[in-house]
């Protein structure tokens, strides 16, 4: 078989991770479609996105388009015969014209196990809602709807209990790294004609939602944490949020956003590091030393 032409559309924080276990099967994508260069950090410095700096470190040429409204400014899309679309945590939705363009249709890597948690934050909810059951991926077929289409392989990624909720930032590695090296494994098979693709049972479809701020606050009193039922469900709560701008509560009119915790063998909520506002990370006893 020749060397499929693949675009790769891809967003954070799962694109880089796959990318790399695709680079470790030898198979690379000839164009990668990423978000458009933005302004990040306090001096607000336009910042290309990670999977733009990996692409370029590779030779791999990039497209960041801004809109999928006008088929004229994207030629790089409709004016090659490409083989087949890779689609993980792109933030645009593509539309149907698009999706019929390649030979081989368009596979996404999904962070669930489908139908299970559809929409826009399947990990985080995951771990939200304490969700171990649903923790897996899943490489489908696209369709115009979102995360309907049928089925070609799912892992079941085994957590051990104890170890349950893991932060978030890990589980999203970790389910990055897998989805990686399922598709690495789909794609050829796919493109032989080797997989038949298995509708979902939509019927047991569940879903999750983009997350705001404002839910990433909990009630807390630092003087007084909690045990039991209430400092697990906070605990996934705080861990849901890590690094996608942290839980956090507010006391003497300050919010401190909590960077670590766990619960200790008791089952109360243990905080390990916090960041108050204006302030620097620094170990909860620090920060309850000044407010005591």
């Amino acid at each position: 078989m020749s060397i499929p032409k693949i675009v790769f559309f891809g967003g954070e924080p799962l694109g880089v991770p796959t990318l790399e276990a695709l680079k470790k099967a030898d198979i690379m994508p000839t164009l990668t479609v990423c978000n458009p260069d933005r302004p990040a950090g306090r001096g607000q410095k336009l910042t290309q996105p990670p999977v733009k700096t990996w692409a370029l470190k590779h030779d791999i040429e990039v497209f960041q388009p801004t809109s999928y409204k006008q088929p004229e400014q994207l030629t790089l899309l409709t004016d090659v015969q490409w083989d087949l679309f890779v689609v993980v945590a792109y933030n645009f939705i593509l539309p149907k014209w698009l999706l019929d363009i390649p030979k081989h249709g368009v596979l996404n890597v999904h962070p669930s196990l489908l139908p299970a948690l559809r929409g826009a934050s399947p990990i985080r909810t995951a771990i939200l809602e304490d969700q171990l059951e649903s923790v897996g991926v899943t490489v489908m077929l696209m369709d115009e709807q979102m995360d309907h289409g049928p089925i070609l392989e799912q892992t079941i990624i085994d957590i051990d209990e104890s170890a349950w909720p893991l932060p978030g930032p890990e589980l999203d590695t970790l389910l990055a790294t897998a989805g990686g090296e399922l598709l690495a494994e789909v794609i050829p098979a796919w493109l032989s004609g080797e997989l038949s693709p298995q509708e979902q049972e939509h019927e047991l479809a569940t879903y999750s939602k983009r997350f705001t701020k404002e839910e990433a606050k909990i009630e807390l009193d630092p003087t007084a944490l909690p045990a039991g039922d209430v400092a697990y469900q906070l605990l996934c709560k705080i861990r849901a949020f890590a690094g996608i701008g942290d839980a956090y509560f507010e006391h003497q009119n300050v919010r401190v956003k909590i960077k670590k915790a766990e619960l200790a063998d008791d089952g109360t909520l243990r905080l390990l590091s916090v960041t108050p506002a204006g302030k620097s990370p620094m170990p909860f006893t620090q920060y309850l030393q000044s407010i005591v």
